[in-house]
């Protein structure tokens, strides 16, 4: 039926809860800058970690469905303290923080068996994820599902980020995809489902417990749905 399988990660393949208003999160990275030289305290490395990723949106001003990447903002809590931070540990910032702030992160029941069942068939798994790649991609392999994807793609790195047409285009063109030998699967109707629309994709809906709060999954025009979370339903829908 189709050939080639793409998914979006967090509400669709992870169920993850992060905040990043918790002390402990802040307490760490000041301790986690201070320890390179850079000397903050948690309210001040607070206030300008936000600062400086709102200098990073205006970058994209009157630009839709832009991202940024977040890897320019803890390298600059750096250098504005007049510390050099290498690309590793600016990565490794970006992993600690990320690590602190989770609550938790698992992937959903179901997840490994269907992708198993995908490559006894001969099919193709691609990725393409509204995220940053310093969080994500330590996620993935932590999670055991990096081997499983033939491509992946994360709006971080491209500027672009679902439902945007280019953002879609970019995974097409880069692994030659053929759109009607192609589907979609997403928890989020105005991103996911929406953007597989724009660009003549089938999708499955999967409404989730980190679905869009306001969503009504009924409205959502998909070519398939499964409504109640579970993920094991996906495979009799779209694998035959």
């Amino acid at each position: 039926m189709y050939k080639n399988y793409i998914f979006d990660l967090y509400g669709t393949l992870v169920d993850i809860r992060t905040d990043e208003q918790i002390p402990v999160l802040w307490d760490k990275m000041t301790e986690m800058y201070g320890f390179q030289g850079a000397i903050y305290t948690p309210d001040e490395l607070k206030k300008e970690y936000r600062r400086l990723c709102k200098i990073e949106d205006k970058k994209f001003e009157g630009k839709k469905y832009f991202e940024i990447n977040i890897d320019y903002v803890f390298k600059a809590l750096y250098e504005q303290k007049g510390v050099h931070a290498s690309d590793e540990l600016v990565r490794f910032t970006g992993e600690m923080f990320r690590i602190v702030s989770t609550e938790f992160i698992k992937y959903y029941d179901g997840v490994p068996e269907f992708f198993k069942e995908l490559k006894e068939k001969n099919k193709k798994i691609y990725l393409l994820s509204n995220a940053q790649s310093t969080f994500t991609t330590p996620e993935i392999r932590y999670l055991g599902l990096w081997d499983y994807f033939d491509g992946i793609m994360i709006s971080s790195e491209e500027e672009w980020k679902k439902p945007s047409e280019n953002f879609f285009n970019r995974l097409i063109k880069k692994y030659n995809l053929n759109i009607k030998e192609s589907i979609m699967i997403g928890n989020d109707g105005s991103s996911d489902i929406a953007g597989a629309r724009g660009v003549g994709m089938d999708s499955l809906y999967i409404y989730t417990e980190i679905s869009p709060f306001d969503e009504e999954p009924e409205k959502v025009e998909a070519t398939y749905k499964v409504i109640d979370g579970d993920f094991k339903k996906i495979s009799p829908l779209i694998l035959k």
